[in-house]
């Protein structure tokens, strides 16, 4: 990369895209012999249209979907049509050179000159060239390479020059940059809507019944650089081979060196909305290579584990395994375990970027870290920290950033998890999602409402409220009777359950062994995270489940041998 860009090798570790970009640049220059003007970086607020996208057809497709992507759509649209700083003409230009139209220059879709290569070739055609070039070399290597170690360098490698390949239209569309050119970045993003166009308009007119294919192909998704058409068969071989075919005969229209590929098949699909899709990806018919997913909450931040580990294990179940029933029963069951408090806290953890110090409107996790800061600055998160949060029950119509509480707050004092807000905050639209397409609308909203969700358990807290007048009794073990009497007050079992006092005591034992076993298994693991099996945890990652669910279960070995040491004053009198 060092070499084919003209940077020193500290400069691809410490710096971004444009320094090799303008290195690359200058080196053309001076070889041919041309000055670079050097100008102050001044944001202007001039803009172009970008990327068209063309309208999704919603809805879950059980048969083949196959994926036609332009080959380096972008830097091959600049080669192409030769759209260069050099290569930049105006209608003076054009008079006094007596330049032809289509011969000596080409006008762009939306209204810019520039001369053809047989006038002069542009300097950025030249820089591309160098770097696709490289970029096929290294997929040529990687292709034959069997060593995983070097296979992991190579693709490394050919997508580094992929990206600087591609930053050459953003360097010239960046206003604020060092050479920014919109005429050549608006016209390049022109281009590319024309084609997509052009592609879905082609593959709609051959492919249909009246020219002999047995379906009439649709275009049911297109967006910037690739187009997802429907040609209907049902089997993923004729699926892949009229892709391979489309591929080749939309190519044919245009320019060199565009190029459509046929890359993949999804099937089945489920298209959600414009960058929202999910499904299995293939590119041999034996056998899906994985289950894609774009847009969805399994690869999103902003939502807690739950969500993620609920809506992968829906598509899971609907696309590879196809058992629409199963996946229903399955959120059925954890909406259920949620509402009954029994889903580890762990899952309920939502982590944000404390970005800015002020807000416009109140944020859940800015004011979680006001408060915190009062309850102690040390340790308190800071500007640029990601702050972790969960959503307790607050008082009656108290707002949503009222109720975000940390969560080592929230098991040292039993705090109440707000169930309800994770359902119908976090999990109900992504399920909506995902489920209407296939279930309908009605159906897919019985899912969030239903004998499932009538269950609801709720913790009692140890703080707040009337929590500071009240007096907790204990209760017998066995038959859960408060134990009120002088005698039975500090124990554990009650006098109608002392017969059962062993099986009550093996009982809470071997709770105890089970916990502290949990315990020091989560504990080993953060031992083995941070790379010592003799030293003292002192790991506080909040972005870690682990980290959450080490400190659950040290405070249930705590309680567990709490209630333990209840017995000690009943083997007295019993």
């Amino acid at each position: 990369m060092a070499r084919v860009t003209g940077v020193p090798f500290n400069n691809l570790l410490s710096k971004g895209q444009q320094i090799k970009f303008i290195s690359q640049l200058f080196r053309k220059a001076l070889e041919q012999q041309l000055v670079i003007p050097n100008l102050k970086s001044e944001g202007t607020d001039d803009q172009y249209e970008g990327a068209t996208v063309i309208e999704p057809t919603r809805g879950y497709y059980d048969v083949p979907v196959a994926t036609l992507d332009f080959a380096s759509l972008y830097p091959s649209i600049m080669q192409a049509h030769n759209l260069c700083y050099t290569t930049l003409l105006n209608r003076n230009a054009i008079e006094k050179l007596n330049l032809r139209k289509d011969e000596d220059y080409i006008q762009t879709p939306n209204g810019d000159l520039f001369c053809t290569a047989k006038v002069r070739k542009g300097l950025l055609s030249q820089i591309l060239e160098e770097l696709l070039s490289a970029r096929k070399r290294a997929k040529k290597e990687l292709g034959v390479e069997t060593d995983s170690f070097k296979k992991a360098v190579l693709n490394g490698r050919q997508l580094a020059l992929k990206i600087s390949a591609n930053s050459v239209y953003g360097l010239t569309g960046a206003t604020v940059g060092k050479l920014p050119c919109l005429a050549i970045a608006s016209s390049t993003t022109s281009y590319g809507r024309q084609m997509i166009e052009k592609t879905k308009e082609e593959v709609e007119a051959k492919y249909t019944i009246a020219n002999g294919y047995s379906h009439d192909a649709q275009v049911i998704y297109g967006d910037t650089d690739s187009v997802m058409v429907k040609f209907g068969p049902n089997d993923l071989a004729t699926a892949m081979q009229l892709g391979n075919e489309a591929a080749e005969y939309v190519s044919a229209k245009f320019i060199k060196p565009i190029k459509l590929e046929f890359e993949k098949v999804y099937y089945p699909y489920l298209l959600i909305n414009k960058k929202r899709y999910a499904g299995l990806f293939w590119t041999k018919p034996e056998k899906w290579d994985k289950m894609d997913t774009k847009g969805i909450e399994t690869v999103r931040r902003d939502n807690c584990r739950l969500v993620q580990t609920v809506i992968e294990t829906s598509l899971r179940m609907l696309l590879i395994e196809r058992d629409v029933q199963g996946a229903q029963d399955y959120v059925k069951e954890t909406i259920s375990e949620l509402l009954q408090n029994k889903v580890d806290m762990s899952s309920l953890v939502i982590t944000k970027a404390l970005s800015k110090s002020d807000y416009a409107a109140k944020q859940a996790h800015t004011e979680l870290a006001e408060r915190m800061r009062k309850r102690d600055a040390g340790s308190a998160p800071a500007l640029g920290d990601r702050v972790a949060y969960v959503m307790v029950k607050g008082a009656a119509g108290s707002k949503g950033y009222e109720k975000s509480e940390d969560p080592i707050f929230v098991l040292e004092n039993n705090l109440p998890i707000d169930t309800m807000y994770y359902l119908n905050n976090q999990l109900a639209k992504p399920l909506g999602r995902i489920f209407e397409p296939i279930l309908g609308e009605k159906k897919a909203q019985s899912l969030l409402t239903g004998e499932h969700t009538r269950s609801i358990s709720v913790a009692a807290p140890t703080m707040g409220g009337l929590m500071k007048f009240a007096q907790k009794t204990s209760t017998c073990l066995g038959c859960k009777k408060p134990l009120t009497s002088k005698e039975e007050r500090d124990g554990a079992v009650g006098s109608e359950c002392s017969h059962r006092f062993s099986e009550l005591y093996q009982r809470s034992l071997s709770k105890q062994s089970e916990l502290e076993v949990r315990f020091a298994r989560l504990w080993t693991q953060c031992q083995r995270c941070q790379g010592s099996m003799h030293n003292e945890v002192i790991c506080s990652s909040r972005d870690c489940p682990i980290f959450y669910m080490r400190m659950k279960a040290k405070k249930d070995v705590e309680e567990a041998g709490r209630e333990l040491g209840r017995f000690d004053r009943d083997a007295v009198l019993w």
